[in-house]
């Protein structure tokens, strides 16, 4: 089951997220546990034999191997955070796409519900055989992605006995010869079926039938969509490329990051701690970002954090029957509403909430903007010219030739003209 912890974080407090680090289900603890103890045993095996097998000779050869395999424990030899980080980020978007991707029939039924009319056996059955077409696809590409959907529902015979699909449809969709995955044929019996409903006159025209085709289509590209993320998966070499560098690092660090005798003046080995408390901190925080890739770069597993798409499964299925059977044309009673008479009025607030009452609604980032008078003085642009309507006798001699816009136009570069003409022999006198 998917883990939520929303309703605790809802509100920042002190010690808010330290509160989830005691969680177990769904924690970096169970994913890594395993490793971790992995990673400690092999680092205590290696300091016994220093310090308890060894002879001094072997020490002083052990200790050699140590200073040169800590040289490449820095990060800049071995770029883990850049491909780490890199690979994490782009598993995460493609776990966002293939949520946002599931097909949920919200849209289509509300589609049907209000398109597919009649209140008789007739209608009711178009409607949820429509309904139950949809769902049947949803069903059989998350059986072809999901291991938990695939193990509710193993054969085609679970399908049909759980009520998505009758025998004689089972019969036709395995009379139907392709070498590929079969979900979109459910789609197709729905487009033919809200044809005929369209011939019945149950569909009245045809932009409803083009309103239940787009919403259908569109269901359809989700649904597509899913069987293509589960076909094309990250590269696998950059997926090896990442693990090779993190699981090189720390093999590395089992060695070069032991604790040499401090007696005989080794380069930042000063004190003999046993426990290498940041190295172990280090390898939780590389190597759990390297589960939190491998947790979210298939979410259509059995992991706590996994997609509940059984539970989905369940959802749309009575969520779409209600739609178009129980709540096809079951409206209440039109009644005027309790602020019918009012024309200017509140919505009442509970005890714990009346202090938001009390807060100025938001109008705009500027709308309390100060500024001074002088900023509020309207400035006139210094030369401006200011076109002349021509007068009657101008008119008359025949300025405008008609009313169009390029005469017009030839009037206004004549009056330029002439002023331009009249400005001359006063510019010349002044010479």
């Amino acid at each position: 089951m998917t883990v939520s912890y929303t309703l605790e974080v809802a509100n920042v407090r002190f010690g808010g997220f330290s509160k989830l680090l005691f969680r177990w289900k769904g924690s970096i603890y169970k994913l890594l546990y395993k490793e971790f103890l992995l990673f400690s045993g092999v680092y205590v095996f290696f300091s016994a034999l220093y310090r308890l097998m060894l002879t001094p000779k072997q020490q002083d050869v052990f200790e050699r191997i140590a200073l040169y395999c800590d040289q490449f424990t820095n990060t800049n030899f071995i770029p883990v955070l850049f491909v780490l980080g890199f690979y994490v980020t782009l598993a995460f978007n493609r776990w966002w796409g293939q949520y946002t991707s599931f097909p949920l029939p919200d849209n289509l039924m509300m589609v049907v519900s209000g398109n597919v009319h009649g209140a008789d056996e007739r209608g009711r059955l178009l409607r949820r055989t429509l309904m139950r077409y949809a769902n049947l696809s949803s069903v059989l590409i998350l059986r072809s992605i999901s291991t938990r959907v695939h193990k509710r529902f193993p054969t085609l015979e679970h399908v049909v006995e759980a009520g998505f699909m009758t025998s004689h449809e089972l019969k036709i969709l395995e009379s139907l010869h392709s070498d590929f995955n079969k979900y979109w044929m459910p789609l197709t019996w729905f487009a033919n079926l809200a044809s005929k409903a369209r011939e019945e006159a149950r569909v009245r025209d045809d932009i409803a039938l083009r309103l239940l085709m787009d919403e259908l289509n569109n269901y359809r590209a989700k649904c597509s969509l899913l069987f293509h993320y589960d076909w094309i998966s990250i590269p696998l070499v950059y997926t090896q490329v990442v693990t090779l560098a993190v699981y090189s690092f720390f093999a590395l660090c089992v060695v070069g990051r032991q604790f040499l005798n401090p007696d005989k003046g080794y380069k930042d080995h000063k004190f003999d701690l046993y426990v290498p408390v940041f190295t172990l901190l280090q390898f939780f925080f590389y190597a759990g970002w390297l589960k939190v890739g491998e947790l979210i770069i298939n979410p259509f597993g059995e992991d706590d954090d996994d997609f509940e798409t059984n539970h989905l499964i369940d959802r749309n299925i009575q969520v779409s029957m209600l739609a178009v059977d129980d709540m096809y044309q079951n409206l209440a009673p039109l009644e005027k509403d309790k602020h019918w008479a009012q024309r200017h009025f509140s919505i009442p607030y509970t005890v714990s909430t009346a202090a938001d009452r009390l807060r100025p609604t938001f109008k705009g980032s500027t709308f309390d903007m100060r500024m001074s008078l002088e900023d509020l003085e309207l400035e006139q642009p210094a030369d401006t010219f200011t076109l002349q309507v021509p007068s009657l006798e101008e008119h008359k001699n025949g300025l405008l030739r008609g009313c169009s816009l390029p005469s017009l136009t030839d009037v206004s570069t004549r009056l330029m003209e002439d002023v331009n003409e009249d400005e001359s022999p006063l510019a010349e006198e002044k010479d």
